[in-house]
């Protein structure tokens, strides 16, 4: 999702260094031990299976929570214990606690609202995001996130583990800082730096983010910002997030960033697909983003493509319009952008995350109950809505529509099923 701090006139960082290539991607432990520290049931938790992926350039192996030639589909999942484990958490789910697996709710990283929670844990809400700004460090926000754990559905038994993320990315966007936390700096100054380094320094911020019960971090940006545009680009250039101005800059350094995640068991997500580099509005705050400039085949695509190569298990699609992809819908509705260029054209199987649809001004236009309706019926998975008071009408719209359309019908029970995956791998899951 995108910002809306005011600009600073700072200047931009030196030119950027030529990256190295990557090394291994390594797969993380699974938290065999995570579900019931973080609110799970209790018991053990096998450790997802590996399997061979297909791999980007320099890379040997997976991200974890998803193999590139993994789906969370049960229809092209192989017989195995990820697919049994998700059969059966999904069939003993009523249509509600389904429906709510769809949804990640906003919760205020520093004050929680009783009201909001109450609305998220009556309406079975499965994930949530920390929100705004909180500098009470990791043991706060680990307690925090505890109690809301807490709140998550039973089935059969056993709790269904959250999807705990945030925005930490670095510079003017990060979330939570405090005690036991980095400063991280800006994706500009990650991107100067060895793909190495980053890589190591991203382990460590994702140990931090690990001990305050956040498994999921909606990072890094893959959008390639032209050196041209700069910080009239108004997402992303302006805060400074991209990791350079060229794919191959933002690719090597988005890779490490999610391998150094990787490696201590802490989920990415690559956004905004197909890319903010080239619009001039922020659609948090601007009706009508259209990006006139990227096509399907467009050289931009490379960090995306690179990630799920590498096996990132979530990609988040923006709130822009791409007249030359599909100029009737912005990407999030699209059956265009997600279902063909992302789905068929660049392979993905992992989860599909939209941008807010809970506050952004881009969906202004569209009632919350077409906003859930839309994403859904144009391929995409999980609904991400900072404002919780959206989502009874959110649900009741899906089951609404459900009960009519046998074939949305089976896009939802489908998002559900890459949705429990995603969370078999992550260790929420008990798979006994």
């Amino acid at each position: 999702m995108t910002i809306r701090t005011r600009r600073l006139g700072r200047r931009r960082p030196m030119a950027l260094r030529t990256a190295a290539p990557l090394v291994s991607l390594v797969l993380a432990a699974s938290a065999c031990g995570e579900a019931a520290a973080h609110g799970g049931a209790a018991g053990s938790v096998r450790a997802a299976p590996t399997s061979n992926i297909a791999k980007a350039p320099g890379a040997t192996g997976s991200l974890p929570g998803y193999s590139a030639r993994e789906s969370a589909s049960a229809a092209t999942l192989t017989p195995s214990a990820a697919t049994t484990c998700v059969d059966k958490y999904f069939n003993a789910m009523t249509s509600a606690q389904r429906v709510g697996q769809l949804i990640m709710g906003g919760v205020s990283a520093a004050r929680p609202d009783q009201t909001q929670l109450r609305t998220l844990r009556n309406n079975h809400v499965g994930s949530i995001m920390l929100t705004g700004r909180s500098t009470a460090g990791t043991r706060a926000t680990r307690t925090l996130v505890d109690s809301v754990r807490g709140q998550a559905d039973q089935v059969g038994g056993h709790r269904v583990g959250m999807f705990v993320s945030t925005d930490q990315e670095g510079g003017r966007v990060q979330v939570l800082s405090g005690p036991g936390f980095s400063t991280i700096p800006s994706g500009l100054t990650q991107g100067s730096w060895s793909t190495t380094t980053l890589r190591s320094r991203a382990a460590e911020w994702a140990k931090q983010l690990k001990a305050a019960g956040v498994n999921l971090d909606l990072a890094p940006v893959a959008d390639v910002v032209p050196a041209s545009l700069g910080t009239r680009n108004g997402p992303i250039g302006s805060y400074y997030r991209e990791y350079g101005h060229t794919p191959d800059i933002v690719s090597s350094h988005s890779n490490a960033f999610s391998s150094g995640f990787a490696q201590a068991g802490v989920m990415t997500t690559i956004k905004h697909f197909p890319g903010l580099g080239q619009v001039i509005g922020n659609t948090d705050t601007t009706a009508n983003v259209q990006d006139s400039v990227t096509t399907a085949g467009s050289s931009s695509l490379t960090p995306f493509r690179s990630g799920i190569r590498a096996g990132v298990p979530f990609v988040m699609v923006s709130l822009a319009t791409y007249t030359k992809i599909d100029p009737r819908h912005i990407a999030a509705f699209s059956p265009t952008v997600i279902g063909q260029l992302l789905r068929t054209q660049l392979g993905f199987k992992g989860v599909v995350i939209s941008d807010d649809l809970g506050n952004a001004v881009a969906v202004r236009s569209f009632t919350p109950a077409q906003r859930a309706v839309n994403f859904l019926a144009a391929g995409g998975n999980m609904i991400l809505t900072v404002r919780p008071d959206v989502v009874p009408a959110m649900t009741q719209a899906i089951q609404t529509r459900m009960q009519q359309d046998a074939g949305f019908r089976a896009k939802v029970n489908d998002s559900v099923r890459r949705i429990l995956a995603a969370k078999r791998n992550a260790g929420l899951l008990v798979c006994s």
